[in-house]
């Protein structure tokens, strides 16, 4: 038997208190029969009822637990891969206070919405690093998130190609990850401008293994100017550098793989939208095992101990006999 709550001072209090009330109660039952020459035995019949009426009500408080059950205890969760443009044009500020601020601030809503999945991290431009594998630790992924800036990847352009195979790559990995690839999700974060050559192909393969990818827009069409050092970033020829979302390649994308493309700009922020349409995606089941389990049946014994009680109302025994 499993006790809900361990026996201690204030049940110790109350017993001591019920025992040695009683017991003057007797005492003096016990003195005036002898004064009167009358018997005085019957009222062990009620100390009997009151006393399992009191030791009943203790045991139901403390909660016990008993009869053997089993439990089938399931662990669902999904693999999602956010893969983050750390790119130069992510410092524009179009969207406030700068895209990648923005980014890394709604990535970590992201982390916290999926806590019983897990989510993995790369960075990329023109070329990918992972920045955190798959793992359940959020304290650990939001560490990751806050370290993010353009300066961790190299400044010669942006290719979706490098993140995208990397991210299929460590999905592929997974254990399960054969018979439930439905439940593998690909994040790509991005202000669209990709000066890749084998995107196209890294798609339809995503496409082939039924692996969503969702692509995420961050800027605005009228674009923003990049910082760089205390001025701003400027061309060859002198001029500064414009840097506009091109939401037309993640669209493509995003249709090509069967995923959505959602955006963060100065009036839109469709973040929420792109948690609850991962939410809605079946994750994959990790671990199934039974478990031992008993109920809380403390009402048996308060029931019994109600019943007690009532007879103990009903019934009449004279104490004292005159």
């Amino acid at each position: 038997m499993v006790w809900f709550r361990d026996w201690g001072l204030t049940q110790l209090i109350l017993a001591a208190a019920f025992f040695l009330l009683y017991g003057i109660f007797i005492l003096k039952i016990v003195r005036i029969s002898r004064t009167l020459n009358t018997p005085y035995y019957t009222i062990f019949f009620k100390l009997m009822v009151r006393t399992i009426f009191f030791a009943l009500l203790i045991i139901a408080f403390l909660g016990p637990s008993f009869g053997d059950a089993k439990k089938e205890i399931k662990s669902v969760g999904k693999d999602i891969m956010i893969c983050v443009d750390l790119s130069k044009s992510m410092d524009a500020f179009d969207v406030q206070p700068t895209r990648l601020e923005k980014v890394k601030y709604e990535m970590k809503r992201i982390v916290e919405a999926f806590s019983s999945d897990r989510v993995g991290i790369i960075i990329f431009s023109s070329e990918a690093f992972m920045q955190c594998p798959l793992t359940y630790d959020q304290n650990a992924l939001n560490l990751f998130i806050e370290t993010m800036n353009s300066s961790l990847v190299p400044s010669s352009g942006t290719d979706f190609g490098p993140p995208l195979r990397m991210a299929l790559d460590k999905l592929d990995q997974q254990e399960g990850s054969s018979t439930q690839q439905k439940s593998k999700v690909i994040v790509l974060i991005s202000d669209g401008e990709d000066f890749g050559e084998q995107t196209n192909d890294i798609a339809k393969e995503i496409e082939e293994k039924n692996i969503k990818l969702f692509t995420l827009g961050v800027g605005t069409e009228k674009g923003g100017q990049i910082t760089a050092g205390r001025g701003y970033k400027t061309d060859a020829q002198g001029n500064t550098v414009i840097s506009k979302l091109n939401s037309s390649e993640l669209k493509t994308l995003a249709s090509k793989t069967n995923g959505q493309y959602f955006e963060i700009n100065e009036n839109r922020n469709d973040v929420t939208r792109l948690i609850n349409t991962i939410v809605k995606i079946e994750g994959e089941l990790r671990d199934a095992r039974f478990v031992d389990v008993s109920a809380n049946r403390y009402y048996f014994f308060l029931l019994i101990a109600l019943i007690l009680l009532v007879l103990d109302l009903l019934i009449d025994v004279k104490t004292v006999t005159i």
